[in-house]
C-alpha cells in the first residue's frame, strides 16, 4: 500500500481511534485537529483554581477499549488508571427521597426495595433482564457490525434470532416499557433518564434503549485524571504507532477530483494529500458544506427538529454543602413530562430542570480530595444554536440551584465556567449544540445514522453523529469501524 495516504479530520475519540487502528496497521496517517488537544468532547475548562471534566464523565464499555488496546500491542490498564465504582449514581427527588444504584445488583434491588416495595423491586429484576437481552441481541449484528438497514439487521440474526428481534419491543417507546415494569414514577423518571445518554426523550425513544441501562448496571469506572485523560492515552498510543498528530491544524475542504477524495486543505492554505479520509466531524457540517461542496454531497442532512438534546454546564470550583455527594449525582425535576415538553415541544430550557452533578474529587465514600472541589452541573437544554441572552442563563442557574435546594444541597461557588448551546455550536459547527446527533426518536431513528463508508469515494465517517450512536464507546466503536472499512476497501482493491 505504498501510493496510500489517509487523514483524519479531528481528535474527537471516534478519530483517535481511527487513527490509531490504522496506523498501526501499517498506513500512513496525519490526524488535524484545529484544537490544541485531543479529545474533541472530552475536554476540560478551568473554572477558577481548578480544572474541571467538562464533556462526557462516566466511563462504560470497558471492553471496547480493552480490544482497540490489544489490538494495537498495548494494555488499557497499564496506560490509564481504572478504578471501578461501587455507587453508580446516587438519585434525589426532594427532602430525604434518596437511592444509589450499584455494581452489585443484588444491592441495587435491596435499595429499591426500601425505597419504594418488593413489588418495585421486582419489577426491577424484570428491567434488569430485558435489557440484558436487549443488548445481546444488538451487540453482534449491530453494535459491532456496519451500519445495517432493518432488513441487514434481521438478516444477521438470522431466522432464529427473530424472536428475540422481536421481543426487545422496537416499535414501543422506552418510557411504555418502563410503565410495564415499575408503578412508581420516580423509578420511570430514573431508568427513563438513560435515553438522555443517547440526547433524546424517554417519551419518544425507542424501548430498545433499555441497553443503555444494562451497560451502566455491568459496570462504571472512573479515569485517573477524567476522560480527557483517556483521550490523551489514545491519542500517545496513536503517534507511538506511527500516526503524525498535528493540534492547531482546523481543515478548511476535502478535496474532491475525479468523483473522489484527492486530500484536505487547511484552514492556512497547506494541501495535504491523501486518498482516504476519515471526517471526525458531527454529520451535519459535511451535510452543511462546512468541509466544501464535493463532500457536502456524501451525506444526508439533519433537519433541526430532529437535533438531540443540547446542555447548558457549569463547570464550578466549588464547596457543597447539605447533602451527601458522591462522584455522580442525579437530582430529579417534579415532573418530567413537563420538562421534555419545555424542552422538545416548547425549545426552551425546562422551568423545573432535572440536574446531574459530577462530584469530580469524590468517589465511594463521598470525601472530596480538594476544597474547592471541581464540580459539573449540567441541565438538558434544547438545540437551537442562538445565543442565549444573560438573562436566561441566569435564570436557568437559578432554576438548578433551586432544585438542588430542593433535595438538600447548597453549592458556594468560588469560580464559574458556563457553556451553553450556542457556545456548544460554535465547538462543533452546524450542530446548533445539539451533542449526540440526530436525535434517537422512532424506532427508525438508529437507522438513519450515516455508516462508516459515504457515497463519496475515499470519504469516511467516524463520531457520535454516525453508527452506531452516541457516548465515549460507541464512538471509539465507530472509528474502528471506520478502519475497518479503510482496511476491508483496501484488500478488496
Amino acid at each position: 500500500m505504498p501510493d496510500e495516504r489517509v487523514v483524519v479530520i479531528g481528535a474527537g475519540i471516534g478519530g483517535l481511534v481511527a487513527a490509531l487502528k490504522l496506523a498501526a496497521s501499517g498506513l500512513p496517517v496525519t490526524l488535524v485537529e484545529k484544537g490544541a488537544h485531543p479529545g474533541g468532547k472530552m475536554r476540560r475548562v478551568a473554572a477558577g483554581p481548578r480544572a474541571v471534566e467538562a464533556g462526557p464523565t462516566v466511563f462504560t464499555m470497558r471492553w471496547v477499549f480493552e480490544e482497540i488496546f490489544s489490538e494495537c500491542g498495548a494494555d488499557l490498564g497499564a496506560r490509564v488508571a481504572l478504578t471501578p465504582a461501587e455507587i453508580l449514581a446516587r438519585h434525589a427527588w426532594g427532602g430525604a427521597e434518596r437511592l444509589d444504584l450499584f455494581a452489585d445488583p443484588a444491592r441495587s434491588e435491596a435499595a429499591i426495595a426500601d425505597f419504594a416495595g418488593p413489588r418495585e423491586a421486582e419489577g426491577f429484576r424484570r428491567f434488569r433482564a430485558r435489557a440484558g437481552e436487549i443488548y445481546r441481541t444488538l451487540e453482534g449484528p449491530f453494535i459491532r457490525g456496519q451500519r445495517p438497514s432493518p432488513v441487514d439487521l434481521a438478516l444477521r440474526v438470522g431466522p432464529f434470532g427473530m424472536g428475540d428481534l422481536w421481543r426487545i419491543q422496537p416499535f414501543a417507546t422506552l418510557w411504555t416499557a418502563l410503565c410495564e415494569h415499575f408503578r412508581d414514577p420516580r423509578l420511570r423518571q430514573l431508568f427513563g433518564r438513560y435515553a438522555t445518554y443517547c440526547g433524546s426523550s424517554p417519551f419518544a425513544a425507542p424501548a430498545t434503549l433499555m441497553l443503555v441501562a444494562h451497560v451502566e448496571l455491568e459496570g462504571v469506572w472512573t479515569v485517573g485524571g477524567g476522560l480527557s485523560r483517556l483521550a490523551a492515552a489514545v491519542a500517545d498510543l496513536a503517534a507511538e504507532r506511527g500516526a503524525d498528530l498535528r493540534y492547531g491544524a482546523g481543515a478548511r475542504e476535502i478535496v474532491v477530483e475525479g468523483g473522489r477524495v484527492t486530500g484536505v486543505t487547511l484552514a492556512d492554505g497547506e494541501r495535504l494529500p491523501a486518498t482516504r479520509v476519515v471526517a471526525n466531524t458531527d454529520a451535519a457540517a459535511l451535510a452543511d458544506g462546512l468541509l466544501g461542496s464535493g463532500a457536502a454531497r456524501a451525506v444526508e442532512p439533519v433537519p433541526a427538529g430532529e437535533r438531540s438534546l443540547s446542555a447548558v454546564t457549569f463547570a464550578v470550583a466549588g464547596r457543597p454543602a447539605g447533602f451527601p455527594l458522591v462522584r455522580h449525582n442525579v437530582f430529579f425535576s417534579g415532573d418530567y413530562a413537563a420538562e421534555f415538553a419545555d424542552i422538545t415541544r416548547h425549545g426552551r430550557l425546562p422551568r423545573d430542570p432535572t440536574v446531574y452533578v459530577c462530584a469530580q474529587d469524590r468517589g465511594d465514600d463521598g470525601e472530596p480530595s480538594e476544597s474547592p472541589e471541581a464540580l459539573l452541573c449540567l441541565v438538558n437544554a434544547p438545540a437551537r444554536g442562538a445565543a442565549l441572552p444573560p438573562e436566561e442563563i441566569a435564570r436557568c442557574h437559578d432554576t438548578m440551584s433551586r432544585r438542588l435546594s430542593a433535595c438538600g444541597l447548597t453549592i458556594s461557588e468560588a469560580a464559574r465556567t458556563t457553556t451553553a448551546p450556542a457556545e456548544f455550536d460554535a465547538l462543533f459547527p452546524a450542530t446548533g449544540g445539539a451533542l449526540y446527533g440526530r436525535a434517537s426518536h422512532g424506532w427508525m431513528a438508529s437507522f438513519r445514522r450515516p455508516g462508516a463508508r459515504t457515497r463519496l469515494p475515499g470519504l469516511y465517517l467516524a463520531g457520535g453523529s454516525v453508527h452506531p450512536g452516541p457516548g465515549v464507546p460507541m464512538a471509539a466503536q465507530s472509528g474502528r469501524l471506520a478502519a475497518a472499512s479503510i482496511l476491508r476497501d483496501l484488500g478488496s482493491t
